[in-house]
This record gives structure tokens, C-alpha cells and sequence, in this order.
């Protein structure tokens, strides 16, 4: 089969992490002499690459941050009530295997929304679903969702994610309506699911 046909067929398939490697993995295996089971594995290394790539990707966009922070951007040396081991901690996703709650609470300008976006960032390349928002964000979506007679089908997209981030948590009293509002999603994500929550409230 002809380099072109192969391409044109990988391009019919949608291999396109195939497609993409193909002409580096022939000249590769041409100069080292390599096998056909080599050479294949190279192949399907690539496209499985993509695929991640793109879900991760996916994941990042539907997560809706407002930052790409990285854990290696932390800087250590600023005053921050936070440790090493405790960045580790939160870094290993132990705490969302178990399904159990973070809590970030620091005075402004700490990075405690640096730190939680992070977080979810380092979730979604670990293949876990995200979903990010200011609770002053969710506080609207939710009274247009409750004036629209979409709110059940709000709070199901809302307890989703393997992860809900809600920043800003207590920078307003919630009314009695909106406590329970939120007290109905913790119980939607109360098993297998984990919520983030930054605030300047010790």
C-alpha cells in the first residue's frame, strides 16, 4: 500500500494522531531499520496521545476556568498559610478518590483561586471532569434557571463534574432559598463526587 492511500485511509478513519505521526514514523523506521511491530506501536502510540490530548482538552474547556495555572507556578516563597506537603496532598487526588471535600481559606490575594484552578486543571489532564464558577456566578445561573423552569435540569448538569470548584464562598449571606439550593447539590455530589470551595471566612 502507497504512503498516500495509507494516509488518505487514516484520514477516512479519523486516525488523525496517525496521520499526523505517519510521515516521521516511516522516516524513523527507514533509518533504524526497525520491525513492522515496532512501527506499528509507534502508530498507535500517536493517535492514543491525540485522543487524550483532545479529551483533556475538551475537559479544560468545558471546565471553564478563568486561568491556566500550574502547580509548578506556585511560588513557595510568598506568605502563604499553605505547605509543601499540603500542596502535595491536594496534587496526588487522593482527597477526590475519596470523594471528599477541599476547603481554601485565605485573605485576598493569597492565590487561593490560583490554587484551586490548579487543582482542576491538574484533575482534568488526570482525566476526571471539571466544572468552575464563582458562587456569584451560580447564585445567577440558578435564579435564571428557577425564572426559566429549567433549575432540575441545572442542578443535574451543576452536580455532575467529578469536581465542582465554587469560588468566593461567603462573600454574601445566602438567603434560605439559596441555602437550600446549595444544600440540594452537596446532596447530589454528597457520594463518589468531590466540591472545591475557596473563602476569606475562617
Amino acid at each position: 500500500m502507497s504512503t498516500a492511500i495509507a494516509k488518505n485511509l487514516m484520514a477516512e478513519m479519523k486516525l488523525l494522531g496517525m496521520f499526523a505521526a505517519y510521515d516521521q514514523a516511516i522516516t524513523d523506521a527507514t533509518r533504524d531499520q526497525t520491525g513492522y511491530s515496532e512501527f506499528l506501536d509507534t502508530l498507535l502510540q500517536a493517535e492514543t496521545d491525540y485522543r487524550q490530548e483532545r479529551k483533556t482538552g475538551y475537559r479544560i474547556k468545558s471546565a471553564k476556568f478563568t486561568l491556566r495555572p500550574a502547580f509548578e507556578d506556585i511560588d513557595f516563597t510568598a506568605s502563604r498559610s499553605i505547605s509543601k506537603a499540603q500542596i502535595k496532598e491536594l496534587y496526588s487526588l487522593q482527597w477526590l478518590n475519596e470523594g471528599r471535600p477541599v476547603l481554601l481559606v485565605g485573605q485576598t490575594g493569597v492565590g487561593k483561586t490560583f490554587l484551586a484552578q490548579a487543582i482542576g486543571l491538574h484533575a482534568c489532564a488526570c482525566g476526571r471532569s471539571v466544572l468552575y464558577m464563582t458562587v456569584t456566578t451560580w447564585l445567577e445561573n440558578v435564579a435564571l434557571a428557577r425564572s426559566s423552569g429549567t433549575y432540575l435540569r441545572y442542578r443535574d448538569k451543576v452536580a455532575k463534574p467529578d469536581v465542582l470548584m465554587l469560588d468566593d464562598m461567603g462573600m454574601r449571606k445566602l438567603s434560605s432559598t439559596e441555602a437550600q439550593d446549595l444544600c440540594e447539590i452537596l446532596e447530589e455530589r454528597s457520594i463518589g463526587k468531590s466540591t472545591v470551595f475557596t473563602t476569606q471566612l475562617p
